[in-house]
């Protein structure tokens, strides 16, 4: 059976969704926009500031499920400006540093709320 994953250190959802859904040995964590939970409201209005609140937040969900960052597998990120992918890329590495995960990056008209990114991750623990 599905596990449904929730914690209060990651903005809870704002729609009919889950945060994360384990499977499994699988993790699939919805994507993240850059809402600081403490507070609400966005991170920053820069790109390496909210790609820094989004992986956190992916880093807090998968932690609430027991897994780290190195086991994601997949990620996919969302930008509203491709312009911004460097900025992210920079911000993206230092949350994945060796084995990094297959990812897709994408630019998009619109995000959720006017964010700049979204990122969602899919993760699998071996044991």
């Amino acid at each position: 059976m599905n596990k449904i994953i929730h914690t209060p250190n990651a903005p809870a959802a704002i729609g009919p969704y889950s945060q994360a859904v384990q499977a499994g040995k699988l993790l699939f964590v919805s994507g993240q926009i850059p809402i600081d939970p403490a507070t609400g409201a966005f991170a920053g209005e820069d790109i390496a500031t909210q790609t820094r609140q989004s992986l956190t937040n992916v880093k807090n969900i998968l932690a609430a499920a027991g897994y780290t960052c190195a086991d994601v597998v997949k990620t996919t990120v969302l930008l509203a400006d491709i312009g911004d992918f460097a900025a992210m890329n920079a911000v993206y590495a230092e949350f994945f540093t060796e084995n990094c995960p297959a990812r897709a990056c994408f630019a998009v008209k619109d995000l959720p709320k006017g964010a700049l990114v979204e990122i969602e991750a899919v993760a699998c623990k071996e044991s």
